[in-house]
Order: C-alpha cells, then sequence, then structure tokens
C-alpha cells in the first residue's frame, strides 16, 4: 500500500520540533532589538519586547490582541505593523498578515525583517514568487546573512526549484558554518534531489556533533529510500527518543515493520503514534491495513467504520490510503470520492512545480510512430521473486513492441539489477528508462524529452506508484490501467482502460476517467510460463483424497465475511479441507480459532508458505476449485489458478476490484463460475465439492476454454490495446477532449460467454 514517501514530513510533527525540508513560507523572525535606521520611541520598548516574548514562545493568541491595540495607539511605527502582521500569520490570517505587513514595510523600506516577515506573507496568501522576489532583493543586499538566504531557500523549494534552493542552503552554511536549521534544510533538500550519499552523510555528521530528532527523522528517510528498512526503523527510533511527543517516529517506524513483514510490531507502532496523536489518520489507515493481514477482524471493523464514515462526510482529507480502502466494503461511490481526495492533495502538492515547467506538447509529425510510455514500480523482481505486474505484462509488452506504427517506452521507478523478467521487458521495448533514482519533476522531464503521446500509469495509488509525475501532465494523453483496480479520481488522468463486464455502462459515473473499454478482459498475462508437474499431496500436508478448496489471496483481502462463507462450504462438503497461505504464527492461529467459532474443526486449514512462481503454480494442480474473497478478488492471484488449470468460483460486486475474477471467467467463457449472491457461492461450491466427476469435468471444460478463448492471446491482446491508444490519439490531435471509448469487435473470436 501507499505511504509517505521519502522526506515527506507530516504537519504533526512539525508543530512539535519545527519546520525541515519544503517550508510552506519562510520562517517569521519575532522581535529582535530594532536596527538604529529606524528608532523606536523608548516608551514603547516594554511593549514591545513583551510582545516579542509571546511570539516567541508560539503564544500568538495573546500576542495579536496586545499587538493590535499598539498599531491602533502608533499607526506611524512600522515596528507595530509588523509585529501585529507577525502575530497574524502565526495564527493563519494570512491575507490580513499581508496587508499589515505591506504598510510596514511601506513606513520603513529599509527594515529587512519587515521585508522578510512580508515575504512570509506572501507564501502564506499563495503568491511565491513575488516572495521570491522580495527575498531575492533582500539577499542582494545583504549576501552575508545566513538566515535570509535559508528563507529564500524555503521560499525557492515550495516552487520546486529545489537545485536553486540547495545553492542557497549552502550559501548559508558558508556564512554559518554547521548551522542547525540550515543542515538540516539541506539535508532535505538533497533527499528530494535523490542525492542520498550527500544527505546521508550530511546527517550523520550532524548527529555526531549534536543529537538532534529532526536528522535522524530525515536520516530514516533517505535509510528508507535506499530500502535499508531495518536501518530506516532504528533512525526512526533514535529520533523517538528525543522527541518522545511526536507521533510522527513510531509511525514511520510502524512503516518500516510493516515493509519488513513483522506486522505484530507495525500494528503496536501505529497504536502509539495513535496514542500521541489521535488525529494522525495516516496511522489509522495503516493499522487497519496491519490489522486485516493479522486477520484481526474484531479490531479491523471499527477502524474501517471510521474511515468509511469520513470519506462518506467528505472528511478524508487525502489522508486514506485509496488502495487499502479498496478493501473495505465500500461502495464505488464512496471509492471515487476516496480516490478525488487523495489526487486534490497530489495537484495541491504540484501546483507550484506544474506552473513553473508547463510542458507543452508540439503535435506529432505526420508518420512518426505513436510513442507509448508505460510507468510502474513493478517492471522487474525484488529478492529474486518477479513483481506481479511483471508477469502479467511480460508477454504482451513483448507483443506490443512488434507493432510498426508504435514506439514502446517503460519507465521503471525501482531497481533491479538484472533479473530474468527484468531483462524480458528491457528487450521488449524500444527504451527502457532506469528511473529509480530520478526525482518526480526529473521523470516528468525524461518523459516530456522523450516526446511520449501517450502515458500509461500502471501503478495508480499502489504503492511504489508516483502521481506527481503524472500530475505534472508531461504527456498529453495520460491513462491508468492495471495494478490499481478503481479511478485514480485524478482531473490528470484522461482515460481508464477497463473491459466491459469490469465496468458496465451502469458503473461509469463511478469513475473520474473516460472508459476505454477492451473487446476482452483487461488483464493481460505471460503465456510463457511453463506448467510443471506437482509433487504429491502429502508434501504440502493435504489429505490424499480430499477435496481440496484454495484461497491463494493475500491475507487482506480474506475478511470475516468471505471466510465465513468459506467454513459453510467446508462443513457442507464432508472430507473437504481449506488450503491458504501461511500468513504467519499468530494470524494463522488467529484464523483457526476463527475456524473453530463457526463450527469448522482447525485442522480442516491447511496452511502453504510462499513459493517461487513456477512451483506456485504448479500446486495448483493439486487443488480442485479456488474460492474467492470479497469486496476485493483475486487478480493475478485468479490468473494464475486459470492458467494452471484450477477453476475458480467468484461472485462479482458492483466494484472493479470486485469484478476483476468475473472478468477472467466472464471472457474464459465459463459464467457458470459466476454467481450473483452468498448463498449462490456457498451452493454452488458444495454441489461440485460432493461430486469429483462434476469437478473433473468442470477442469476439463477449462482447460479446453483456456486454449480457445481467447483469454491468453496476448498477439490479439497486444492489437486491441493499440486500438484504442490510437483512438485516444487520433481524439487529441483532432482537438476533441477524452471521451468513452467502445470496443470495436476482438480482432479474433473468442469462445462463448
Amino acid at each position: 500500500m501507499n505511504a509517505p514517501g521519502p522526506g515527506d514530513l507530516d504537519a504533526r510533527l512539525t508543530r512539535i520540533l519545527g519546520k525541515v525540508g519544503p517550508a510552506a513560507a519562510p520562517p517569521a523572525p519575532a522581535a529582535p532589538p530594532p536596527s538604529p535606521a529606524s528608532p523606536i520611541p523608548a516608551v514603547l520598548q516594554t511593549r514591545f519586547a513583551q510582545i516579542a516574548g509571546l511570539l516567541e514562545h508560539g503564544d500568538a493568541a495573546a500576542a495579536e490582541p496586545l499587538a493590535r491595540d499598539l498599531r491602533k495607539a502608533f499607526p506611524g511605527v512600522a515596528e507595530a505593523l509588523r509585529m501585529h502582521g507577525i502575530a497574524l500569520l502565526m495564527l493563519g490570517q494570512a491575507h490580513a498578515a499581508r496587508a499589515a505587513l505591506q504598510e510596514a514595510v511601506r513606513l520603513a523600506p529599509g527594515e529587512y525583517l519587515a521585508r522578510c516577515n512580508h515575504a512570509a506573507a506572501l507564501m502564506a496568501c499563495g503568491e511565491p514568487e513575488e516572495a521570491i522576489g522580495v527575498l531575492q532583493q533582500v539577499v542582494r543586499e545583504r549576501p552575508d546573512d545566513a538566515g535570509v538566504r535559508n528563507n529564500l531557500a524555503n521560499a525557492l523549494r515550495s516552487t520546486g526549484e529545489d537545485a536553486l534552493a540547495r545553492d542557497e542552503y549552502l550559501a548559508a552554511l558558508d556564512i554559518a558554518p554547521g548551522h542547525p536549521g540550515a543542515t538540516l534544510n539541506l539535508a532535505a533538500v538533497e533527499l528530494a534531489l535523490g542525492m542520498l550519499d550527500d544527505a546521508e552523510q550530511r546527517l550523520r555528521a550532524m548527529l555526531a556533533r549534536q543529537p538532534h530528532p529532526q536528522a535522524w527523522l530525515l536520516l530514516g528517510n533517505v535509510l528508507n529510500a535506499r530500502r535499508d528498512f531495518a536501518g530506516a526503523e532504528a533512525a526512526y527510533l533514535a529520533g523517538a527518543r528525543l522527541a518522545p511527543g511526536a507521533a510522527e517516529f513510531p509511525y514511520q517506524a510502524g512503516l518500516m515493520a510493516d515493509e519488513q513483514c513483522r506486522y505484530a510490531e507495525a500494528a503496536a507502532f501505529y497504536r502509539r503514534a495513535l496514542q500521541l496523536d489521535p488525529d494522525l489518520h495516516l496511522a489509522e489507515g495503516q493499522l487497519l491495513f496491519v490489522l486485516r493481514r493479522l486477520y484481526d477482524w474484531t479490531g479491523a471493523a471499527p477502524l474501517g467504520a471510521r474511515l468509511r464514515t469520513r470519506v462518506v462526510r467528505g472528511e478524508s482529507n487525502g489522508e486514506i490510503d485509496p488502495f487499502a480502502f479498496l478493501a473495505e466494503d465500500a461502495t464505488p461511490a464512496e471509492q471515487l470520492v476516496c480516490a478525488q481526495a487523495q489526487a486534490a492533495r497530489v495537484v495541491r502538492m504540484q501546483q507550484p512545480l506544474q506552473e513553473r515547467l508547463r510542458f507543452q506538447h508540439p503535435p506529432r509529425a505526420d508518420g512518426a510512430p505513436l510513442k507509448v510510455g508505460f510507468v510502474s514500480a513493478g517492471f522487474g523482481a525484488r529478492a529474486g521473486v518477479p513483481h506481479a505486474t511483471a508477469l502479467l505484462t511480460a508477454a504482451f509488452f513483448e507483443e506490443l513492441g512488434k507493432l510498426d506504427d508504435l514506439e514502446l517506452h517503460l519507465f521503471a521507478t525501482t531497481p533491479d539489477p538484472g533479473s530474468p523478467i527484468r531483462q524480458r521487458l528491457r528487450a521488449a521495448a524500444h527504451g527502457f528508462h532506469e528511473a529509480d533514482a530520478l526525482t518526480v519533476p526529473d521523470l516528468a522531464q525524461r518523459i516530456h524529452q522523450t516526446r511520449i503521446d501517450i502515458l500509461v500509469d500502471v501503478d495508480g495509488w499502489c504503492a511504489g506508484s508516483v502521481p506527481g509525475v503524472f500530475a505534472l501532465r508531461p504527456a498529453p494523453v495520460q491513462a491508468n490501467w492495471l495494478a490499481y483496480p478503481g479511478s485514480s479520481g485524478a482531473p490528470y488522468m484522461d482515460y481508464i482502460i477497463a473491459d466491459r463486464f469490469i465496468i458496465p455502462e451502469s458503473s461509469r459515473r463511478f469513475y473520474s476517467e473516460a472508459v476505454a473499454w477492451m473487446p476482452r478482459c483487461y488483464q493481460p498475462s505471460d503465456t510463457s510460463r511453463l506448467l510443471f508437474d506437482a509433487p504429491p499431496r502429502a508434501s504440502f500436508g493435504l489429505p490424499g483424497d480430499a477435496v481440496v478448496f484454495a484461497s491463494f489471496n493475500n491475507a487482506w483481502k480474506l475478511n470475516a465475511a468471505s471466510f465465513a462463507r468459506m467454513c459453510a462450504v467446508l462443513r457442507e462438503t464432508p472430507g473437504s479441507v481449506l488450503w491458504l497461505l501461511g500468513a504467519g504464527r499468530d494470524a494463522d492461529a488467529r484464523l483457526r480459532a476463527a475456524a473453530r467459532a463457526h463450527g469448522i474443526d482447525p485442522k480442516w486449514l491447511v496452511f502453504s508458505p510462499s513459493l517461487p512462481h513456477l512451483q506456485h503454480l504448479a500446486r495448483y494442480r493439486l487443488a480442485d476449485l479456488f474460492l474467492d474473497t470479497n469486496p476485493y478478488n483475486a487478480h493475478t492471484t485468479a490468473s494464475d489458478a486459470i492458467w494452471a488449470g484450477c477453476p475458480v468460483l467468484t461472485r462479482p460486486g458492483e466494484t472493479f476490484a470486485s469484478r476483476v475474477a468475473g472478468s477472467l471467467n466472464h471472457y474464459l467463457g465459463m459464467p457458470e463460475l459466476i454467481v450473483r449472491d452468498d448463498d449462490a457461492f456457498v451452493a454452488t461450491a458444495v454441489r461440485l465439492g460432493n461430486d469429483r466427476d462434476a469437478l473433473a469435468r468442470l477442469r476439463t471444460h477449462l482447460e479446453a476454454q483456456r486454449d480457445t478463448s481467447g483469454l491468453f492471446d496476448m498477439e490479439v491482446y497486444a492489437h486491441d490495446f493499440a486500438a484504442l491508444l490510437r483512438e485516444m490519439d487520433q481524439r487529441h490531435r483532432r482537438g476533441q477532449p477524452p471521451k468513452h471509448i467502445t470496443p470495436t469487435e476482438p480482432v479474433r473470436a473468442l469462445g462463448v460467454f
């Protein structure tokens, strides 16, 4: 699932520790002793000192009325206006602060502090370019003032000018070597620029001199970016010891434990973060997702209800992960609202950079090939295990790359030292772009410089995605496809590629994109995978004569309702077992206890470990029927089962995520495995489980349909996909907005469905 990227500091930490990284506005200095250039009457010195003390202690609410009274009593004194402006700015009254500070500058144009404060107000009012202009002028007048250079760098960062900001931070440190604020800000911008070695060295040197919680936080983010999750966790915990009241540290430590599959510890970290800050909704969402993986449905239920209520009320504020929300019993309309909130947050974050870059898209020359780019974190393998996205797309890309009028480009946002699946993808593409070290603006510029005509987001809101790149609009046409089963909710995505089963006509309104319908199942597959004979059932602890119901979905997909449905099948099918992937000792024990509560002998549950992909495919031959989950179906898992010859029983819902297995069965030509409700699901599974001959006939029928239906024909799939791309391109070239694209007839006739 998605997690905040490296360097993304939460506002709650800012309140406790002070700002690190890209500041929304330069810090507003309080009231130091006045300069000789603008002497303040002695009678006011005591009053100014009192207000300055309140401001420096963060008590703007107490300072503001005192400063307001002083301003009224002495309307011609610039310092009174300045102090009132600072108080207003700290209280979030940006426009009133700007007016007060503008007047202070008018009264005392030579006072650089008033101009710096005015720049802060301009930033808060959404006028960063004007603020930068003010600060650049002050820097020209005071080139040796480290504080002003630091403020200018913060302002530059807010507009996406990270490289220029780094220069200013370096200049500030030349003036004031070792200054903690400038050092932290410089490390943050180097992290954002992908300069991980520089950032790490700088932070470790600072920590050797002076333990600092923000330095530990940034070091954790650097190590996280290196995928050194254990090291990052240790850094966050070191920061927590220095700032025990900051919720961000246990939250980030939880993310790292999560990455290392230590889910119980991750849950404890998230709970600690929520104790410190009950409004840290990101931690609440992560906790919910972890509890689902631990089969802790009792703990998950109230969290899920709260998240759904916030979405329905429009209170998610982009703090609820759309991907994790797909596992909740939500409607497609609610899923759209959740995604739209996240997309709006991305747009806000990228708006300054978008305004600076302003990518233009000149028309493609007549006769030039259509350049299509796909962006994904899944174009490779991790720890030797191919990513599901790579497995699904390799054969498709090999066919798409053969088409004469298309030029295929793949942008891989995660590293891979050269796995076999990465080599296949590299060979399939006209251009393979290693983008794991590129920042968001750098990747967007690479895409734009490559002159991509249609850019496809393969990840959506999945882990490792780069929505900020798409928000910058590096390509004239952008589409959402494959890994994220739902609407992006994003104004910068023009199309979603699906099929008529996934998104029927009645569901179009739940998608912010125009729907481009494939004439067959939207999901590709790798047809080059070999199917080996499975070892004996006993090697997996399966009874030799049992009816084996399998459900190899991820643990977080198996909720209480789906499990109760499976238990009902076991109760009515004597001699049957349920075969599952092990989710860890505690989680498996919790599932056995749930089975006992449903009147099922825990021995009827058989757990197996994860296996290398080809071995995993082979073991499907030992299963009689795959039992699907709701509301999030088997997706790649269902495709694997069907390819290996194991039938998949599914009950579609209304959401995209609940209809993928149904789409596979539909275009496979096996509607008998698509049922309308839970009662029909149980009845169908029980009927088949009690009739070995029917199971054998079903398997024989599946194998025939697999070979003749066209579901796995990637050559034809590539032609159909290319036809959609050409239609998108033609509409754009004619100056027409995105529009739903109705599928043409399949290039080759499919089986009955």
